[in-house]
């Protein structure tokens, strides 16, 4: 597969895009320089690789989740621009 002048103008008029000649060209060059690669991939023998969704093992590293004292109601309520019934008020955004 190769990329054309043709399809970077394409995409560029979907992304709402001035590009000038000599921006096409460029463009059109590294993305066939990206598709060239990509094909040289395909040629690896990937036979008994056991497909994985990151390369390097992970592990949760976030905080033990630990139930803790909130705030009073009042003390959070007190910077508020408007509240109602122990809660923020805030203007409507739906009709």
């Amino acid at each position: 597969m190769s990329i054309t002048t043709k399809n970077v103008e394409h995409v560029a008029k979907l992304a709402r895009l001035q590009l000038n000649e000599a921006e096409m060209e460029k463009f059109t060059h590294q993305l066939n320089a990206i598709l060239k690669y990509a094909e040289k991939l395909n040629e690896l023998d990937t036979d008994g690789i056991e497909p994985t969704s990151h390369p390097m093992p992970l592990s949760n590293v976030m905080r033990e989740d630990a139930v803790r004292p909130s705030w009073p109601i009042e003390s959070v309520l007190k910077n508020a621009p408007d509240e109602e019934d122990g809660q923020f008020k805030v203007p409507a955004v739906l009709e």
